[in-house]
């Protein structure tokens, strides 16, 4: 198996146009033709994990923060990341992550906090925008289920929970073929009126080089006509931060001290509280108070995330109680999700979890 192959696995399910634009997710150092002789799982791809690696022969480490943000202007070995460079190098290791595209997909990171609390009813809480689009197609009457079909295959028509979506509107469309030509109906030279049917579907971006391949495939025509647009339309399966509800209300304290022992967390940061039970809960793995406003409009009781800074805690403003549960706590199981992720796809690979706690902060 070469390392390309593990790297498709895990951008068909978290997509790297879903990443958000600060983000370096990807194949960082490394090539992709390599063969794998072991992948190693991580949350953070430090030192003592590239160590691990080593001893453990594995020359993939796939982590979920990207060990490289900006640029380097220099690689001597004066920081962790240079270190980790160098060593990586040296060593013929691969690093790949899957960062933010693996927080914003729904089955992603944040789908992981929701299932240690069995959240039910759940929806994204802010769903991204600009990452669909449509494609219109003209298609004669008697060939239209043939393209349909294969535009579905091919992964158009998702709509929610609801997948061969399209459009069909009957009319009429005319062609001349011009010197050297061979339509499919017509004679070249004579301008031809055909009944056509319009088909429209729509598709995420990061398909449509796959789309526009099984349109031409299926389409009877030697020139096809068709129209590619960007929606405005918000993607309702992708965005940031997950919001559901606990099969049954708990008590505030009972609730957190809860949610402590599930995230193995050693502190708790919260807001005061309401005097009211816990039902509905929003949740985004990782720095989240970005999204505390949208966990509020959404009726939240509560909001689990991470790195609040202190006057960021006033904004709850007794309309929902903020746990603070640490970024490593809140990201630490993205480890298990890679490991579904290539076991279900691969049967008889077995990629390997780092031993190595990479969290930073400790809680006397």
């Amino acid at each position: 198996m070469k390392i390309k192959e593990i790297m498709q696995v895990l951008e068909a399910y978290a997509p790297l146009p879903y990443q958000e634009s600060y983000d370096n997710a990807g194949l960082i150092f490394g090539d992709a033709s390599w063969e794998v002789t072991n992948v190693l799982l991580t949350l953070d791809a430090t030192e003592e994990v590239i160590d691990e690696a080593i001893a453990r022969g594995c020359n993939l480490v796939v982590a979920h923060h990207p060990i490289v943000f900006g640029g380097l202007k220099k690689i001597n070995g004066r920081s962790y990341v240079e270190r980790v460079a160098i060593k990586a190098i040296k060593h013929d290791i691969a690093v790949y992550a899957a960062h933010t595209n693996l927080d914003n997909v729904r089955n992603g990171v944040c789908a992981q906090m929701a299932d240690m609390l069995g959240l039910e009813r759940r929806r994204v809480l802010q769903p991204k925008s600009g990452l669909l689009k449509k494609l219109y197609t003209f298609v004669p009457q008697a060939d239209v289920e043939k393209v349909r079909a294969a535009l579905f295959t091919a992964g158009a028509g998702h709509i929610g929970n609801y997948s061969e979506c399209s459009f069909n509107a009957a009319g009429e469309g005319t062609f001349r073929g011009g010197a050297g030509t061979n339509p499919y109906v017509g004679t070249p030279g004579e301008r031809h009126f055909e009944a056509e049917i319009k088909l429209e579907v729509i598709f995420p971006v990061y398909l449509e080089s796959g789309i526009l391949q099984a349109l031409l495939a299926s389409h009877p025509y030697e020139e096809v006509a068709y129209d590619v647009v960007t929606l405005d339309n918000v993607y309702q399966e992708v965005g940031s931060g997950l919001v559901g509800e606990l099969p049954e209300p708990m008590n505030e304290l009972e609730f957190l001290q809860w949610v402590k022992g599930q995230f193995r967390t050693g502190c708790v940061r919260y807001t005061p509280l309401r005097g009211r039970p816990v039902k509905k809960v929003a949740l985004c793995g990782g720095a989240g108070s970005f999204l505390l406003k949208r966990a509020i409009a959404a009726g939240a009781d509560a909001y689990i995330s991470a790195d609040f800074k202190y006057h960021e805690f006033f904004d709850a403003d007794n309309q929902i109680v903020i746990a603070d549960i640490g970024h490593f706590e809140s990201e630490q199981f993205t480890v298990e999700l890679f490991y579904h992720i290539l076991t279900e796809k691969f049967r008889n690979f077995a990629p390997l979890k780092s031993t190595i706690k990479t969290n930073p902060v400790n809680y006397l």
